[in-house]
């Protein structure tokens, strides 16, 4: 994509004139139609705030309650191990999707880790390796679904695979999520992506307290700038901020 949007700019740059002389059609803004425009690849989630914990908390309370009761348990079962895991451990859709069983290592750090071996690549690099860290209770959920749902599929390497042992694909957990929200009811501003959990654990951990260095290094980031733009917290949360803020000021002022 870079050097496809290099060529581009270079084309536009040198031969822009022509080409619209030639075929009537500007090369600004892209020079590309709406269908084709580059967007961030993977990021399928609105540009707002992600959905808060009231909201994932209902979400997975619906899930989890379905484990017992759906068609096929280890399906069900490997579905909330797969949309938990996200959403505690801030992995991207496309990483989660090539861990193996392996790349679980509980005994590490205070809850355990995750080790993504293939981490998004940045700026045509290979990819990046890293520690994702597992949290708020994702340790025991893995363990539990290593121990019994795992072994009712294939003995294969995937971490989450579907009936034939094959690892899942990222537009498999999208559909998977899209169906649980379905059943679920879920109404438009009720709906989020697989990408929006990843966000809403960087922001959820933020309003608690986390130092916006850690949420990079959570994330995996390079840049600062990357993190901020992921960061949406809600306006109660700002309110509060302000409101403390104002306090403080005020007691500062008066002693």
């Amino acid at each position: 994509m870079q050097i496809l949007r290099a060529f581009h700019a270079f084309v536009a740059e040198r031969y822009g004139a022509q080409v619209r002389s030639a075929f009537g059609v500007p090369m600004g803004d892209g020079g590309l139609d709406r269908f084709n425009r580059v967007r961030h690849a993977g990021d399928d989630s609105p540009t707002g705030a992600p959905p808060g914990r009231e909201r994932l908390q209902a979400f997975f309370s619906f899930v989890r309650s379905q484990v017992a009761v759906g068609a096929d348990y280890r399906v069900m079962a490997r579905d909330y191990a797969l949309l938990r895991t996200p959403y505690h451990s801030a992995v991207r859709v496309n990483e989660l999707v090539c861990l193996d069983q392996q790349d679980v290592h509980l005994q590490l750090g205070p809850s355990g880790k995750l080790h993504v071996r293939f981490g998004k690549a940045a700026n045509t690099s290979g990819p990046r390796p890293r520690w994702a860290p597992i949290l708020e209770g994702l340790d025991r959920i893995l363990a539990w679904y290593l121990q019994d749902v795992r072994p009712l599929f294939p003995a294969t390497a995937p971490l989450f695979c579907d009936e034939d042992g094959q690892a899942l694909k990222a537009d498999t957990v999208r559909d998977r999520l899209a169906r649980l929200l379905d059943l679920e009811g879920a109404g438009g501003g009720e709906r989020f992506t697989p990408h929006a959990l990843r966000r809403a654990c960087a922001t959820h951990h933020y309003e608690r307290g986390m130092d916006l260095l850690a949420v990079q290094q959570l994330l995996g980031h390079r840049h600062i700038a990357s993190t901020m733009a992921y960061v949406k917290p809600s306006q109660k949360f700002i309110e509060d901020a302000w409101r403390r803020a104002t306090d403080l000021a005020v007691r500062t002022l008066a002693g």
